[in-house]
């Protein structure tokens, strides 16, 4: 009998059952340094990702104002044209675009604003029927905390907004989702992000 490739499965077999291994493929994939080798510094991506961010920090401002203009784009076309499925679908992305960009460029509370109001799209059962307003106000808000950025007092201001903003969304939605278990059950569940 041949001696297993590292590449192939192992299979042994018992009389109530079988194991199978798998070889794992990352051994092909690592380098083996000789014990009495120079050391080399340790490569750390984390380092280094870390770093990269770092060196484009100065464009965050930049990007999330770009992502505000097309947020207030989205909404317009909203208002104008009235809710169509395309448009829905515009003001959707553009508010889940800035909850997953905003904290890591710097603006968590815009990232808590954005959450808030892809709620309010995604549970709604007729956006043409949610008051103007908790829309305008949520894109109001993302555009205000970008523009002023985040610390100290700010900070405070702007998590008692998003508690306003989050709360006003969510009794809403709970009111007209009352007939709809499935999306109130999703309402209702205690928000898992942070400074919410």
């Amino acid at each position: 009998m041949s001696k297993p490739r590292p590449g192939d499965l192992q299979v042994a077999t018992f009389p109530t059952h079988q194991v199978i291994t798998q070889a794992n493929p990352l051994r092909r994939a690592m380098r083996r340094l000789a014990e009495n080798a120079p050391a080399e510094p340790a490569d750390d991506p984390v380092a280094r990702a870390e770093a990269a961010l770092a060196s484009l920090s100065g464009e965050f401002g930049d990007w999330m104002a770009e992502e505000c203009q097309r947020l207030a784009a989205t909404h317009a076309e909203l208002l104008r044209d009235g809710v169509t499925k395309d448009n829905r679908a515009a003001l959707f992305r553009a508010a889940h675009d800035i909850k997953g960009d905003a904290a890591t460029f710097g603006f968590p509370a815009a990232a808590a604003t954005a959450a808030s109001l892809c709620r309010i799209i995604e549970h709604a059962p007729d956006l043409a029927k949610v008051p103007a307003e908790l829309i305008a106000n949520h894109v109001a808000a993302i555009q205000a905390i970008v523009r002023e950025g985040a610390g100290g007092q700010k900070s405070e201001v702007q998590r008692a907004l998003n508690r306003k903003l989050r709360g006003v969304a969510d009794d809403y939605l709970a009111a007209v989702n009352r007939d709809r278990p499935e999306h109130l059950e999703a309402i209702l569940a205690p928000s898992i992000a942070p400074d919410e």
